[in-house]
């Protein structure tokens, strides 16, 4: 990994994925495993803690509560807690999308790892998760 440390926005699909996943190796769960062993610090505001909370604590997931603790708590004791920072001119087909991009957007050399990439304008800090590979194997 480079010197310098990765700070990234998880979007809530990144981390649903590495629950669903079975494959200890796919992207979605490297990218939770590294920000859990601390290679990614998460950059997050409240409002992206809630909706962790409310989207991994579905009835139709059956996640662990003590999973959903623990990357919930880790996000808030080793992250990035940011102010959003208005995007005026971009579109999000989904309005619940905004406060990831602006968060990210928050943190210069920030990323937004999320596997809906075109649900956000195409900028370079918008990454894939097997994108975010990449940048940690840099």
């Amino acid at each position: 990994m480079g010197k310098n440390k990765i700070h990234a926005v998880l979007d809530t699909n990144v981390i649903v994925s590495a629950f669903i996943s079975d494959n200890i190796n796919s992207n979605p769960t490297i990218v939770l495993r590294e920000t859990l062993r601390g290679k990614i610090t998460p950059v997050y505001n409240d409002e992206i803690l809630n909706e962790y909370e409310e989207v991994l604590s579905r009835d139709k997931f059956h996640f662990q509560r003590s999973d959903i603790d623990l990357v919930i708590n880790h996000v808030k004791l080793s992250g990035l807690k940011v102010e959003r920072t208005k995007a005026f001119e971009e579109f999000f087909p989904d309005p619940k999308d905004i406060v990831f991009y602006e968060v990210a957007m928050s943190k210069e050399d920030a990323y937004l790892v999320t596997g809906n990439i075109k649900h956000f304008p195409q900028k370079p800090f918008v990454v894939t998760p097997a994108e975010m590979v990449e940048i940690l194997n840099m």
